[in-house]
C-alpha cells in the first residue's frame, strides 16, 4: 500500500500545468493540495498509525483559535491578541512523549523546526532572514494528554497570502479539522469552503461556534445548526463557547468549563482506542476515496495541457511545411536567380568576376530563405492568437538581435558556398593541370546551374564544356544533395527554433496514462 502511495505521490508530483488553460489554476491547486495531504498526512499516518492524533484548529480571522489553543493546554502557548493576524507562526502542542514524533520530518517536511521549552510564546524564535511562514514551532505540555497534539493554524483568510497558503496545507496534516467560526461570521464564505472540502474528503471534522453572547446563544446555535443541516454536515459535532472577557481582551486564557467539552471529546477520541481507530480511519479512507474524482480529474487536466501543446505545436509544423514546399517549388523555378544575381550572370565572366557572381548568388538565396522563415513565423502568430495556451511567458518572445534569423540564414547559406567550392576544387583536380580552369570559377557555374532553372541552361554547357560532361554531371549531383541538405537543416533548425520554448514546457501525453495507472494500482493493493 505505502509503495503504491509513493509511486502515486511522484505521479502526482510529475504533474505540471504550464500553459495558462481555464482549468489550470484549479489543477495546479488541486495538485498541490493532494500533494500536501500524501506527505503531511497519509503516508506518515499509514507508516506510523501509533503516532499521536493531531487536531489542526482553522478558522477566520479573529475567530479566537489561538485563545482556544491556550485554553485547551491550560497555559499560554501561542499568542493571542487583538491585533491581525496575531498567528504569523503556526504553534504545535504535544506531550513532552510525544515530542520525537514531530520535531523530525514525519510530517510537514517543508517546514523548519523551533523548539524553546521555556520561550516565552510571544519572543522572537526566528533566525536572522527566517520566514516565519515556513517555521513550525513546537511546544510541549503536560497538560496534554499523550496520544493528542494540537496546532494552531494561521488565518485562512489572513491578508497575507503566505499565511493562507499555509492554514491550507496545515489542514491537510490533521487527523482531525477543528474550524472555528464566531457568532459575528459564522456564516461567512470562507469557513464554508472549508467545511464544504472537509465533507468532501469525509474528514473527521469538528466546529466550534465561538464568542457566542449570552443573550444569544441559543439562536445562533439553532441558526448555525440548521446552516450545518442544510450543507449536509448536521451530524459534525458541534461545540459553543460564550463570549468571555477572557475572549474579548484577547487575554488568551478562557475558563477550563468553557472548552472542557471540546476538551473531554478529543481526549476521548485519543484515549478510547474504538475512537482513536475511527478518527484515523475516517479521515484516511476520506482522502483515499477522494482520489478516484482527484486523480482523473488531474489527469484530464493533464490531457487538455497536452491537447494545447499538440495544437501549438501543430500549427508550427503547418506554417513551416507549407513555406518549406514553397521554397522547393522557388528553387526548381530558379527564383533566385533574379535581379543583381541575374544581372551579374550576364555579365560572367567578361565583366563580372566568380566570387561576384557567388555572393550575388548567395545573398539571393539568403533572402529566398529569410523571407521563407518570416511567412511561417507569421503565420505561426496568427494561429497563436487564437489559442489561449500561446500567452505562456516566452512562447511568443523574438531572437535578439545577435542571432537574428538573418544572421543565422546567411551564416548556413556561406557554409553552403565553401563546401561547394571545395567540391569544385576537387573536381578540378582530377584535371590536366595545364588546362585545369579556375576552381571559384567551376564553382560558380555549379551554384547558377543549382540557382538558375531554366535561365541558368547555358551555365550546364559551360561547366561540361570546362570539366568534361561527366565531371559535369558528378558535380551537379553532388551540389544538388548538398544544397538540399543545407536547405533542409536550415528550415528544420528554424523550425525547432521557433518550438524551442514549447519544448521546455516539457508537456507530454505520459502523464494522464500514468496517473489513471497510479490510481489504478492503488485501488488493487487497497
Amino acid at each position: 500500500m505505502l509503495d503504491a502511495l509513493s509511486a502515486l505521490r511522484d505521479r502526482v508530483a510529475a504533474a505540471r500545468f504550464p500553459l495558462p488553460l481555464a482549468g489550470a489554476p484549479r489543477a495546479r491547486a488541486n495538485r498541490d493540495e493532494l500533494l500536501a495531504q500524501l506527505d503531511d498526512y497519509l503516508v506518515p499516518r499509514l507508516r506510523d498509525p501509533e503516532s499521536p492524533l493531531l487536531a489542526v484548529v482553522g478558522g477566520s480571522t479573529g475567530a479566537g483559535k489561538s485563545t482556544l489553543v491556550n485554553s485547551l493546554v491550560g497555559r499560554r502557548v501561542s499568542e493571542a491578541g487583538v491585533l491581525r493576524p496575531t498567528t504569523r507562526t503556526p504553534v504545535l502542542v504535544c506531550h513532552p512523549e510525544d515530542h520525537h514524533w514531530f520535531s523530525g520530518m514525519r510530517v510537514l517536511p517543508d517546514l523548519t523546526r523551533v523548539w524553546v521549552p521555556h520561550q516565552e510564546p510571544g519572543d522572537d524564535l526566528l533566525l536572522p532572514g527566517e520566514n516565519p511562514a515556513r517555521v513550525l514551532r513546537i511546544e510541549t505540555a503536560d497538560t496534554l494528554p499523550p496520544g493528542l497534539a494540537l496546532l494552531d493554524a494561521p488565518d485562512i483568510d489572513s491578508l497575507v497570502a503566505d499565511n493562507r497558503t499555509l492554514a491550507a496545507e496545515l489542514i491537510c496534516a490533521a487527523d482531525i479539522w477543528v474550524m472555528v467560526t464566531t457568532a459575528a461570521r459564522y456564516a461567512d464564505a470562507v469557513p464554508w469552503h472549508l467545511l464544504r472540502t472537509a465533507k468532501e474528503y469525509d474528514a473527521t471534522l469538528v466546529t466550534v461556534l465561538d464568542r457566542v453572547p449570552h443573550q444569544v446563544v441559543s439562536e445562533v446555535s439553532r441558526q448555525y445548526a440548521a446552516l450545518l443541516t442544510k450543507a449536509g454536515l448536521g451530524e459534525v459535532p458541534r461545540f459553543t463557547v460564550p463570549e468571555l472577557p477572557e475572549s474579548a481582551w484577547g487575554g488568551g486564557l478562557l475558563p477550563a468549563t468553557a472548552v472542557a467539552s471540546l476538551r473531554t471529546w478529543l481526549v476521548h477520541r485519543t484515549q478510547d482506542p474504538a475512537g482513536r481507530q475511527q478518527v484515523m480511519a475516517r479521515t484516511a479512507y476520506g482522502v483515499l476515496d477522494s482520489l478516484k474524482s482527484r486523480m482523473p480529474e488531474l489527469a484530464s487536466a493533464t490531457a487538455a495541457q497536452y491537447s494545447a501543446a499538440l495544437r501549438l505545436t501543430s500549427a508550427v509544423d503547418a506554417a513551416y511545411d507549407s513555406e518549406y514546399a514553397r521554397v522547393r517549388g522557388r528553387l526548381r523555378a530558379g527564383a533566385v536567380l533574379a535581379g543583381d544575381a541575374l544581372t551579374r550572370w550576364r555579365a560572367f565572366p567578361l565583366d563580372c568576376a566568380a566570387g561576384e557572381l557567388l555572393d550575388s548568388l548567395v545573398e539571393s538565396l539568403s533572402t529566398l530563405l529569410l523571407c521563407a522563415v518570416t511567412a511561417a513565423d507569421e503565420r505561426v502568430d496568427d494561429a497563436w492568437r487564437r489559442e489561449p495556451a500561446a500567452s505562456a511567458p516566452g512562447l511568443t518572445d523574438r531572437d535578439p538581435a545577435p542571432d537574428s534569423a538573418e544572421h543565422r540564414i546567411g551564416l548556413a547559406v556561406r557554409r553552403w558556398r565553401r563546401e561547394l567550392e571545395e567540391y569544385a576544387e576537387e573536381e578540378v583536380r582530377e584535371l590536366d593541370r595545364s588546362l585545369a580552369p579556375d576552381p571559384e570559377a567551376i564553382a560558380a557555374l555549379v551554384a547558377t546551374v543549382l540557382l538558375g532553372g531554366r535561365r541558368a541552361r547555358v551555365s550546364g554547357e559551360k561547366l561540361a564544356e570546362r570539366i568534361g560532361a561527366h565531371g559535369a554531371l558528378r558535380l551537379r549531383d553532388r551540389g544538388g544533395r548538398l544544397l538540399t541538405e543545407h536547405v533542409d537543416r536550415i528550415m528544420h533548425r528554424e523550425r525547432e527554433r521557433r518550438l524551442a520554448p514549447l519544448d521546455a514546457l516539457d508537456v507530454h501525453p505520459e502523464p494522464q496514462a500514468e496517473l489513471i495507472a497510479a490510481l489504478s494500482v492503488l485501488q488493487k493493493e487497497r
